[in-house]
């Protein structure tokens, strides 16, 4: 019963990280497409 009780406890903590994290990696392409297009019109201004 306990373990069931812990298990109650922690499921949604590990789903908040889950989203948490998902939220990081789009933070992170986005700042990778920003970065991309700004080496694209240094490019093109070569």
């Amino acid at each position: 019963m306990k373990i069931l009780a812990l298990a109650g406890l922690l499921f949604p903590l590990l789903l908040a990280g889950c989203n948490t994290v998902e939220g990081f990696g789009k933070d992170v392409e986005s700042g990778g497409e920003e970065i991309q297009d700004a080496s694209q019109n240094v490019k093109e201004k070569m």
